[in-house]
C-alpha cells in the first residue's frame, strides 16, 4: 500500500521528537544518526531518507531548535522595566522545557564556533536578541525606570549577565535553582535602577 502525505508528516513529527530528545539527553555533541534511530526505534537506513548526511541532521536540528525557541510562549506582565524583566526571564532555564532548550543551545555553541557559516548566523541571532532588549531598555528609560545611557550598551550587559547565569544554572542546578535565578536577575535589575 502506498504511503500517504499524512504518513510522511507523522513520521517527520516522530523524527523531530526523536532529534529533540537526543539533544535534550545527550547535548548537541551526542546528536548522531545512530542515536536518533535508537530513540525512534528505527534503523539508520530509515533516517538517511530524511538526513543523508550528518551535516543535514545538524542543520535540521538547529532549525528545530530555532523553531521551538521562536514559538514558545512568552511572558507579558507589563511595559518598560517589567517587559525587560520578562524578556530576561524567558531566557532562563526555569522549567524542565526551558532547561532542555538551554542545554541544547549551549551545547550547540561548539558546533557553531567551528563552522563559519553557523558562527555568523549565531552572531546575527544574538545581535537581534540584543536589539530587542535594547528596545525594552529604551522604553524603561522613557518611563524613568532606568537611568539615561546607551540602551544598546545596557542591553549588551543584560544579555551577557543572563547568558552567564544560564550557563551556571545548567552546570550547577543545585546551586542555581529557579528561585535563585530569579533573585539574581532581580538583584541585577535593581542595580541597574539604583543609579537613577
Amino acid at each position: 500500500m502506498p504511503r500517504t502525505k499524512g504518513d510522511h508528516e507523522a513520521r517527520r513529527r516522530d523524527v523531530s521528537a526523536a532529534v529533540w530528545q537526543v539533544m535534550a539527553n545527550r547535548g548537541f555533541a551526542g546528536l548522531t544518526l545512530r542515536a536518533v534511530a535508537a530513540e525512534l526505534g528505527a534503523t539508520t537506513g530509515l533516517l538517511t531518507h530524511y538526513f543523508p548526511t550528518k551535516h543535514a541532521l545538524v542543520e535540521y536540528a538547529l532549525g528545530l531548535l530555532e523553531q521551538r525557541t521562536v514559538s514558545r510562549p512568552r511572558r507579558h506582565t507589563g511595559e518598560g522595566l517589567a517587559a525587560l524583566r520578562d524578556a530576561l526571564l524567558d531566557i532562563l532555564p526555569l522549567t524542565p522545557e526551558a532547561t532542555d532548550s538551554n542545554r541544547i543551545w549551549v551545547s550547540s555553541w561548539d558546533t557553531a564556533l567551528s563552522d563559519p557559516t553557523l558562527s555568523t548566523d549565531y552572531a546575527r541571532k544574538y545581535a537581534q536578541s540584543r536589539d530587542r532588549l535594547s528596545e525594552r531598555v529604551a522604553a524603561a528609560q522613557e518611563l524613568g525606570e532606568l537611568p539615561p545611557g546607551d540602551p544598546a550598551q545596557i542591553a549588551a550587559g543584560a544579555q551577557a549577565f543572563i547568558l552567564g547565569l544560564v550557563v551556571q544554572a545548567l552546570f550547577d542546578p543545585g546551586a542555581f535553582p529557579p528561585q535563585r535565578q530569579v533573585e539574581l536577575l532581580d538583584g541585577y535589575l535593581a542595580a541597574l535602577t539604583a543609579s537613577r
